[in-house]
């Protein structure tokens, strides 16, 4: 390194562990999905003109963007050495500049500029005529960097790649090894969040009626039914994150969600969505009735319209979830050929809107931040707080009433040899959703009621209560 002036930095996956031009065309299509049918023809006038049409039409914060803090402690030693740094990326020159200024870590950039896409062979041109004939580093994160070590006089890989350093070790000197973190295979199951998958209980509860005339292909049909919306669920979630990632890296918690540190790019996200979405639809089609997947089509539909739509709409976006929740109640009935009972839809309408209205309640009984973000995101206003807390009670005390009209239905008595066993269940439900408020008035409940009940003994004791009055009525 001391044989050299200029240290050139790369931006895309190596200063930062992420790519804008994925993530403003993700911007983008949050922004205004119907643009995204002009990208073939921005890309006809070639890859520079796309990228500048797309930045042109979005901002990206680069206060929150994933800085790779090894990467930037290396640039902070070099200017200190007295090295000339220049950022050099085929990112456009709009967020490149915006980054060097936020950063004051640059003497230039390089950028491409709508007309010349800075890549490959024409960024190593456009270094060697900054150089004016000086000799330079390149600090770069991937094979299609070794065009431009080729022409430089040394390298400063960044990857974790061992097969890319020797590589590059052929075509000039190692000045430098930077090994970002791996990630593991559990943060790769939270991306898909596996945790989540609990919600897909739900696709059992049409069996709760005929529990004691239960067979075998019933059972497995919803066991089917329940890793088809897994899957499903976990590639739209991972739309959801990646459309989410701006307002994610703002939060105190959602910052270190994979997508939104950089963990995991979005270009793999996306493949991981289609593999999971794929995956629904493929065991859906080949194992499961034609009236299920009917209903796993509209769950997707809903779900996309949530994600790019529904969830700005204040009101709206509680009603969705409800109505997503709901949804699974519907795809156990049409896996299983069973009747979607009109009070178990009822019950779950009602007792998921307040679970809705209790996240919400929670986000909005948050940070200054986070209440900002909510007006910005969600247009809710701290003013809706006391709103959204009557209705989230009244929701919960309405599936309350609901459960014990349905434990009075004729057809539900006729079931049961001690259907009185039954109203166990309702005390116990009214103690849990109460408590789920009480919780979220104490600022200690998780931003989702669900995940908080699957860890919550209490909950699950409530659970083990309502299985044995089952048991004992049977």
């Amino acid at each position: 390194m001391n044989a050299t002036s200029t240290l050139y930095v790369d931006l895309d996956g190596s200063l930062i562990a992420t790519d804008l031009l994925h993530e403003s065309l993700l911007k983008l299509l949050r922004a205004s999905p119907l643009a995204v049918l002009n990208l073939p023809a921005w890309w006809m006038h070639g890859k520079a003109f796309l990228k500048r049409q797309v930045a042109s039409r979005v901002d990206i914060d680069v206060t929150t963007l994933p800085y790779r803090p090894e990467v930037l402690q290396f640039v902070r030693d070099a200017r200190a050495a007295g090295w000339r740094i220049v950022l050099t990326t085929a990112s456009d020159f709009k967020f490149a500049r915006r980054i060097a200024e936020h950063l004051k870590m640059f003497d230039a950039v390089l950028a491409s500029d709508g007309e010349r896409n800075l890549g490959g062979h024409r960024k190593l041109a456009a270094m060697q005529v900054d150089a004016a004939g000086g000799s330079f580093c390149y600090l770069g994160d991937r094979a299609v960097d070794l065009e431009v070590w080729r022409g430089a006089d040394s390298a400063v890989v960044v990857s974790r790649s061992a097969s890319l350093v020797r590589r590059a070790a052929r075509e000039t000197r190692i000045d430098a090894h930077i090994k970002p973190g791996s990630t593991s295979l559990a943060r790769y199951l939270y991306a898909i969040r596996l945790h989540q998958w609990l919600k897909n209980v739900l696709v059992f509860l049409p069996l709760m009626p005929v529990l004691h005339e239960l067979s075998w292909r019933i059972v497995s049909d919803a066991a089917l039914a329940f890793i088809a919306f897994g899957f499903m669920a976990s590639g739209i979630y991972i739309i959801n994150d990646l459309l989410d990632l701006d307002s994610d890296r703002r939060h105190r918690r959602k910052r270190l969600r994979p997508f939104a540190s950089g963990e995991i790019r979005a270009s793999t996200g996306l493949a991981m969505s289609a593999a999971l979405c794929g995956a629904s639809l493929l065991l859906s089609l080949l194992l499961l009735p034609a009236r299920f997947v009917e209903v796993l089509l509209a769950y997707l539909v809903l779900t996309t319209s949530y994600s790019f739509f529904l969830k700005r709409r204040a009101i709206v976006d509680v009603f969705s979830l409800a109505a997503l929740y709901t949804v699974r109640v519907a795809a156990g009935a049409a896996a299983t050929g069973l009747p979607l009972s009109f009070w178990i839809l009822s019950f779950s309408l009602f007792v998921f809107l307040s679970l809705a209205l209790a996240k919400r309640y929670v986000e909005l009984n948050g940070s200054q931040a986070e209440v900002s973000q909510m007006e910005k995101d969600r247009n809710y206003h701290p003013v809706d707080l006391p709103l959204v807390l009557c209705a989230g009670v009244a929701a919960g005390q309405m599936a309350a009433l609901v459960l014990s009209l349905y434990l009075q239905d004729q057809q539900m008595l006729e079931r049961y040899s001690n259907p009185v066993y039954l109203w166990i269940m309702v005390p116990v439900f009214l103690f849990w959703i109460v408590r789920i408020w009480l919780k979220a008035v104490r600022g200690v409940l998780h931003d989702d009621p669900v995940v908080f009940a699957a860890r919550d003994w209490v909950s699950r004791l409530a659970v083990a209560i309502a299985a044995m009055a089952l048991w004992v009525a049977g």
